[in-house]
């Protein structure tokens, strides 16, 4: 069945092998992301989208949807319709964005296909788990979201980071449903760019914050915020980067452990946080936690490092003699391997798996995706995903988005989370 693009759409072949948004946005990256249901197609098949999803930036809304094998995305901006070449022109600079947001430039199927020749263990697993791979963050956002993970789980640090949203931007634009719902609001949805540093690093933010359920959380996201103010300057007109985020996002152009010590400084930046930005927006990093551990322990028959227990504390020396393990079964890309690593883990999660996986071929994936990887990763041999750092609970996967549990009834959600506990505990 031949795909119908929908009017406003421009499209981009990619397999789900290469990239599943069902799952990349939903496995404790970013938290921002917002998912729709499209109205159900009698036939249900692949190569008929099933849901949109929306972000939005500091000037447009990002809308995308996804069949078996195309990328469909468009963008949205405020204000009245613009000549033909200005649009054109726009188009292009958000297919950039995606295909930067999303690392396009490595070919995801090689590397499952290299990590599945070294490892058993991810062969076993490979066909349900396709089209993982990190994205590509902004720092300041990636930072603060992180900040806000720290002994927390995925819905409750989507709900803080849309708040930070909702009352520190001002709305960009409003947009409808994409597939009308009886009784939904006439006049659209608001979205809200992330607020700039400078929003945040007034002192009254940090009570604020607090009122609106951050908890300790906010003092460590104001101070961090006024942190960058007074060392790097704010911006005179809204809605530009500002000169911290420029500082942060050069960050990217230095070593691994030159990078960590700078975000290390920042109040309720550890290293866990620190790695996690370091991967998810900095281009590099190898991060090593308990989950890690335990991943390394439950598959890779590494107990006796640092003791018999899974739990057992990260040292130093555990951290490396672990990290060096797991590189050498991974190779430079072990955070993007661990990453599918650590979702294949969560029970929840594979109850919630939409995506259609595609028999395209390494060799038919070149013409989509380039052959070398554009960027050098600083300390490549060190790497890892960073969900794993957030403590998330596997028990909260199906409510990160919205649209997330359709026609699933309440009761049905509470009894799959109490088995999932039940498992868990």
């Amino acid at each position: 069945m031949t795909t119908r693009i929908p009017a406003g759409f421009q499209s981009l072949p990619l397999p789900t092998t290469q990239l599943c948004l069902a799952a990349v946005l939903k496995c404790g990256q970013s938290f921002r992301w917002t998912s729709y249901p499209l109205e159900p197609h009698p036939t249900n098949h692949p190569s008929i989208p099933t849901h949109e999803y929306r972000l939005c930036l500091r000037d447009r809304v990002v809308c995308l949807r996804q069949t078996d094998q195309l990328l469909l995305y468009r963008c949205v901006f405020p204000g009245e319709d613009l000549a033909p070449e200005v649009n054109a022109a726009r188009e292009a600079e958000t297919l950039t964005w995606i295909k930067d947001y999303f690392q396009l430039d490595v070919d995801l199927l090689q590397l499952y296909n290299d990590w599945s020749e070294r490892d058993p263990v991810f062969r076993n697993l490979q066909s349900r788990f396709p089209g993982i791979r990190i994205l590509r963050q902004d720092p300041w956002e990636n930072l603060v979201s992180f900040i806000c993970s720290s002994n927390n789980n995925i819905p409750r640090i989507t709900k803080m980071v849309h708040a930070l949203c909702e009352n520190y931007s001002t709305p960009l634009l409003s947009l409808p449903l994409p597939s009308p719902v009886i009784g939904s609001a006439s006049e659209g949805i608001p979205y809200y760019p992330f607020p700039p540093p400078s929003a945040l690093a007034p002192q009254e933010v940090a009570s604020q914050l607090r009122s609106l359920g951050f908890g300790y959380r906010a003092d460590f996201i104001q101070r961090t915020a006024r942190m960058l103010i007074d060392e790097h300057g704010s911006a005179a007109m809204v809605r530009s980067i500002e000169p911290s985020e420029k500082w942060l996002m050069s960050l990217r152009d230095i070593e691994t452990a030159t990078a960590r010590e700078h975000l290390l400084k920042f109040t309720g930046v550890g290293r866990k946080v620190a790695d996690c930005v370091l991967l998810m927006s900095l281009d590099k990093a190898w991060s090593l936690d308990t989950h890690v551990h335990q991943i390394a322990v439950k598959h890779y028959g590494l107990s006796r490092l640092g003791g018999s227990k899974a739990k057992a504390t990260v040292t130093p020396t555990l951290y490396e003699e672990i990290s060096n393990r797991l590189n050498n079964v991974w190779g430079n890309y072990a955070g993007w391997a661990h990453s599918i690593l650590f979702t294949s883990d969560l029970r929840a999660f594979s109850t919630y798996w939409t995506c259609q996986t595609s028999s395209i071929s390494s060799t038919e994936s070149a013409s989509i995706i380039s052959p070398s990887r554009k960027r050098t990763r600083k300390d490549s041999s060190s790497q890892s995903l960073s969900a794993s750092m957030v403590n998330v609970e596997a028990t909260a996967i199906s409510d990160l988005l919205p649209g997330s549990n359709e026609g699933t009834s309440l009761a049905e959600r509470v009894k799959r989370r109490r088995r999932t506990i039940a498992v868990a505990t």
